[in-house]
């Protein structure tokens, strides 16, 4: 009986505590993805077919500042956008983060955690759990920047909306997506080969030293010159969908097919005014270089650094587990 009542009181201080999070990271979570998504051109642009086109996406520079239009337009049913896709894919990952490694082990859709082995284990872990939880993560960034309201117990009614007729029919055409895979893989091994190097190099010892510890913390800052556009661009490239459509390439949205197909969804904000800016469904990014450049060519370098303090907060706290972790090896080896 006692071992019942502790799995219980475990189970329900699991349940409150994903509550919790979940109740706090998610509105976080999809304000920064808007932001990073928000197409918003310096100049007007033309269209695949020589027109002017002169949308622009709103011109939100910061993070709350998109926090706060989120609210406005969609209330609080569009903060929680993307609330059941990230509420799964956080059981699964961390179930199976506890099945594999042990009960420390959390999961989540941002940087890699993965177990204390060599270099080459732990890149090949990372780049295993990336392909695990690629697709959810596309499809939570799509449900985060939808127009679209999205039932959150009609999966199927969402799926609809979320991917394209050839995304539903072939799912694997996910890890297609241009340029996605290259971000990902640029990522992890900048964070697994390099910065764990390094993390071994100066926090490794018989002492802990406040000097190394330091030198890791700038480091560890001064990546977010790296990750942060690397981020980015994972943003704008999740949301680009795939078709093999006979009169598009294979990258374009199936724009005609999408719209007849769903004529009756409703939206949050109508056809006045939308939360952010997409670029034109006919000129997508073909891949991770066209990626860059278009960015940098049409909204500027500085596009490739939104909420870069979120990036570097994400990095001094990953650089002071990494410090408890060494010291608490040093106190257990004493």
């Amino acid at each position: 009986m006692p071992g019942l009542v502790e799995l219980f009181v475990l189970c329900i201080t699991l349940v409150i505590s994903l509550v919790v999070s979940l109740g706090i990271t998610v509105p976080l979570t999809g304000a920064l993805v808007r932001l990073r998504a928000n197409y918003n051109p310096k100049a007007l642009q033309l269209d695949p077919e020589g027109n002017v086109n002169v949308h622009t996406g709103p011109i939100v520079t910061s993070f709350f500042g998109m926090l706060r239009r989120v609210y406005r337009i969609e209330g609080w049913a569009g903060l929680y956008k993307g609330l059941m896709p990230t509420a799964i894919a956080t059981m699964v990952m961390t179930g199976f983060a506890i099945a594999a490694l042990d009960s420390k082990r959390l999961a989540s859709h941002g940087r890699v955690d993965p177990p204390d082995v060599g270099i080459l284990a732990t890149f090949v872990y990372g780049i295993f759990g990336m392909l695990v939880a690629l697709p959810a993560a596309i499809i939570t960034y799509r449900s985060i920047v939808t127009p679209y309201r999205l039932p959150w117990f009609r999966p199927m009614y969402s799926l609809r909306i979320l991917l394209t007729p050839t995304e539903r029919r072939r799912p694997w055409v996910l890890y297609l997506t241009p340029g996605l895979l290259v971000a990902q893989v640029l990522q992890i091994s900048y964070t697994v080969v390099i910065l764990r190097s390094l993390r071994s190099l100066l926090l490794a010892g018989s002492s802990f030293s406040s000097v190394k510890f330091g030198i890791y913390v700038v480091i560890e800052m001064l990546s977010t010159v790296i990750i942060c556009p690397l981020e980015v661009m994972t943003t704008k490239l999740a949301i680009q969908r795939n078709h093999s459509a006979a009169e598009y390439n294979s990258v374009e949205q199936e724009v005609e097919d999408d719209a007849i197909e769903a004529p009756e969804y409703a939206e949050y904000s109508g056809q006045e005014e939308d939360v952010i800016g997409l670029r034109h469904e006919k000129d997508p990014y073909l891949g991770f270089l066209d990626c860059a450049k278009h960015i940098i060519d049409e909204e500027g370098w500085q596009t490739l650094y939104r909420a870069w303090w979120v990036t570097m907060l994400a990095a001094i706290v990953s650089a002071a587990a990494a410090a408890s972790q060494y010291q608490g090896n040093i106190v257990g080896s004493d």
